[in-house]
């Protein structure tokens, strides 16, 4: 059998104020004197905290294996992580799953992989020995046997026998009567002859926790402040099931006291949980830990964020090409700062940052376009090589490139990357550049300006550089060659800056925006080199560009950039 731990005295004050003092909190109390429980039983129980911290951290994250790692979930482990870290103290990884019909392997498999992924890596739990363990509340039953009999022996809790008809039946008479769902206390005062008639009888039954019918609890949360619930509308409460299994809040304050846990950081959903948690603290013996109750993470519209608004689990935004620094950085700013203008965070920098008493109370709005734009920040922020061979790989897994590494690929990335938030951006600004819309672009009504600046004229001149091999040359000496080039073309032109630039872009890329264009012609011409560049990528190489230039019909797109302007004029 587990055995009793006691969890180390916490820097917390806590105060009781009896009015009649429950006869059942008196050592001399037996259940067989149940006479007694017919007197008024209420008292106040404040709790409160002038430190964040005590001699020793202990926090926990404790998610359910019944699904994905919401980002909500997420943010609270982070939450824990950072606190832990910055204070010196223990990241404690717990896995809730007494919900046995729901809970699976698999799910707890995802929520391990996601919590490491993000780089959240825990000091005792699954896969981490401790001194506290077992980490799974399926594997502490013996636990919560030992201290739910311990409860009934010193009176605190009592054998209920109601049937569920009988329990649906009070709650219909309570809204009738415009009262609180509470239980009305059948079996609180039973006699110990009809507690074993039932039990001869094999009747099942719950164990309910005994509550004062008056008074209050206070305590001080790290980051709402002062919050407090009267004890009148809460009834006793189960804390075992009829089929021998405990209920969450008794599991979890097991849980907290026995391994020690210091502080209690979770989402502000919990905190109504915190009522009777503290009153199961009390009756066992153990110090209530601080809490923090972190608020929810909100849609744009202020709902909750649910998966109506989009992807909202972990592993769906990895599977999205997110990077887990981008994601660490970004939840941590949903309802967290560290004061200044500064929104750029590693996880080593949001360690060292990290209050809890910078968390804000109010609801965090999860904004997908921000979290895209700080992915890029992240993306564009890695070393060269990495950046490099992260989409180097992605281009040759898509098919792109028959090759992940190379001159090629280096120049691509660099030439590209601003462009790029997530790492499957970079398949369309890859495609993007090795393609020649160049038909379409003409005919578009934004190329009209640069068809009228004597577009023709440029391009035949152009065809007659090309077809010399003076621009090829000038590829060949690379970026010093295009320049000079370029600026030995345009003095014959007697063309510069955008009247040279512009047409130069819209024949070589076919397009009419873009990055350098000096880089681009200068990667298109090593492209059709290399033989890097699959097939099924549909690259125009140079030589074809050409070709396609050689065919164009420049009195026929005139003629349509004309009809298009009227059009225009005659819409607006």
């Amino acid at each position: 059998m587990a055995a009793l731990v006691a969890m180390p005295r916490m820097r917390m004050k806590i105060t009781v104020f009896p009015d009649a003092f429950p006869p059942f909190l008196c050592r001399s109390y037996r259940p067989k004197k149940v006479s007694v429980f017919h007197r008024r039983r209420s008292f106040s129980v404040s709790a409160s905290s002038t430190k964040e911290t005590q001699d020793q951290v202990r926090v926990r994250f404790a998610p359910s294996p019944t699904g994905n790692l919401h980002v909500g979930g997420a943010r609270t482990a982070l939450f824990n992580y950072l606190f832990a870290r910055s204070n010196g103290g223990k990241f404690v990884l717990r896995i809730e799953d007494t919900d046995l019909e729901r809970s699976t392997k698999e799910s707890e498999e995802a929520v391990l992989n996601d919590l490491s992924w993000l780089g959240l890596d825990w000091d005792e739990g699954p896969g981490v020995d401790g001194d506290y363990g077992p980490y799974r509340q399926s594997e502490r039953n013996s636990l919560y046997k030992q201290y739910a009999e311990k409860l009934l022996e010193s009176g605190y809790v009592y054998r209920c026998f109601c049937s569920s008809e009988e329990l649906e039946k009070m709650k219909e008479i309570a809204k009738l009567k415009q009262l609180p769902p509470v239980y009305t206390g059948k079996w609180a005062n039973a006699t110990d002859k009809e507690v074993q008639e039932e039990l001869h009888r094999g009747t099942p039954y719950t164990y309910r926790f005994r509550v004062p019918k008056e008074g209050n609890l206070k305590i001080n949360d790290l980051i709402r402040g002062e919050v407090s619930w009267n004890l009148d509308t809460l009834g006793d409460f189960v804390i075992m099931r009829s089929n021998g299994q405990p209920v969450y809040n008794f599991c979890v304050t097991v849980d907290d006291a026995t391994m020690a846990i210091s502080h209690v950081i979770r989402a502000e959903e919990h905190l109504p949980n915190t009522l009777r948690q503290a009153l199961i603290y009390k009756a066992l013996g153990f110090p209530m830990p601080h809490f923090a109750h972190v608020s929810l993470i909100l849609a744009p519209d202020r709902s909750k964020l649910s998966k109506r608004h989009g992807a909202t689990s972990v592993g769906q935004y990895r599977e999205m090409g997110y990077l887990p620094q981008a994601m660490v950085n970004y939840l941590a700013l949903l309802g967290w700062g560290d004061g200044t203008e500064n929104e750029f965070f590693t996880l080593d920098l949001l360690v060292e940052k990290f209050s809890i008493g910078r968390v804000n109370k109010s609801g965090a709005i999860f904004d997908s376009t921000k979290l895209r734009w700080m992915n890029g920040q992240h993306l564009r922020a890695l070393p060269s090589e990495e950046l490099t061979k992260l989409i180097g790989e992605r281009w040759k897994s898509t098919g792109i490139l028959t090759e992940s590494e190379g001159s090629f690929v280096e120049d691509a990335v660099q030439l590209l990357k601003d462009g790029i938030d997530l790492t499957p951006d970079s398949d369309k600004a890859l495609s993007n550049l090795l393609s020649y819309p160049l038909h379409e672009t003409l005919s578009s009504l934004e190329a009209k300006p640069v068809l009228e600046d004597k577009l023709s004229e440029f391009a035949a001149s152009f065809i007659a550089a090309y077809d010399s091999g003076e621009l090829l040359a000038a590829l060949e000496e690379g970026h010093a060659g295009w320049q000079k080039w370029v600026k030995s073309f345009g003095k014959s032109l007697k063309r510069k800056g955008k009247s040279l630039f512009m047409p130069l872009r819209v024949l070589l890329t076919g397009k009419l925006h873009g990055p350098d264009i000096g880089a681009s012609v200068l990667l298109l011409h090593n492209g059709g080199k290399s033989g890097i560049i699959a097939p099924q990528a549909e690259f125009v190489t140079l030589d074809e560009r050409f070709r396609v230039l050689r065919k164009v019909d420049w009195e026929a797109l005139t003629k349509n950039q004309s009809q298009l302007g009227t059009a225009a004029t005659v819409s607006t």
